[in-house]
């Protein structure tokens, strides 16, 4: 289980004083868990906090009842950020490997299980290829592939179908499938909605740092798309905070 509590994360002090994620409490136990917002939302400062490359102002974060930032909950995620970096002149699975040697793998040669992780997110052909080589949609799987090295029990995966064709998107959707039916865990964050309600078991949805929705994905959509029920909700908490604005305006 994935677990926030009271999570804050606020830049800067006094007048200055900008807070990115408010209070943000939640309990996470699905296969896939699809995390929505618009831009600036702070989904993925969130998902940074959980693999411990940004710390929480407040609050905590587990992962099964130990720390997030834990070497033991480390040991058991695997993380593809939105941009993934790459050295351009090394090989698709040479990159592999390198990832690997950063969490203290043996020594010894694991060529075959990085072209299993290849051949499964599909790039195996251009496992001998330099990264620079690689176009938009080949490095995309690239990370995917990356965040799979260390056999993670957990995955949480920032807009991991983005640049990929719509073929792409559903090899790529039926891969995360795969590792489900594997008993992994995937925290997900995207803005292909459709993507989300054909393979996610729940969502949470968040504006401006506040959590406005978690639960599952039918219940929220209640007969509606995907897209008209986030549009709703994301709406009425803007025309909420103006009306308050109004508010306290009056009083003043």
């Amino acid at each position: 289980m994935i677990s926030f509590s009271g999570v804050t994360k606020s830049y800067g002090k006094g007048k200055k004083l900008r807070t990115v994620v408010d209070d943000f409490t939640l309990d996470v136990d699905v296969p896939i868990f699809g995390f929505l917002g618009q831009n600036g939302a702070g989904k993925t400062t969130i998902m940074k906090m959980t693999v411990g490359l940004l710390m929480p102002t407040a609050g905590t974060i587990g992962i099964d009842g130990v720390p997030s930032q834990s070497a033991a909950a480390k040991s058991k995620i695997g993380f593809m950020p939105e941009t993934p970096y790459f050295y351009e002149r090394m090989t698709g699975i040479d990159f592999l490997r390198f990832c690997d040697e950063l969490y203290g793998s043996p020594e010894k040669d694991h060529r075959g299980r990085y072209e299993t992780i290849l051949k499964k997110v599909g790039i195996f052909e251009a496992r001998s290829q330099e990264i620079r080589t690689y176009s938009k949609g080949m490095r995309q799987r690239l990370g995917f592939a990356q965040a799979l090295v260390n056999d993670p029990e957990y995955l949480f995966l920032d807009e991991p179908l983005d640049g990929l064709d719509p073929l792409g998107r559903r090899e790529m959707k039926a891969v995360m499938l795969r590792l489900k039916s594997e008993g992994r865990k995937i925290f997900l964050n995207t803005h292909i909605l459709y993507d989300v309600e054909e393979i996610c078991d729940e969502v949470g949805i968040i504006h401006e740092g506040k959590l406005l929705y978690a639960g599952g994905v039918k219940e929220f959509c209640a007969g509606k798309p995907l897209e008209e029920r986030f549009v709703e909700t994301v709406t009425g908490a803007k025309n909420g905070v103006r009306r308050m604005e109004n508010e306290l305006l009056k009083i003043h």
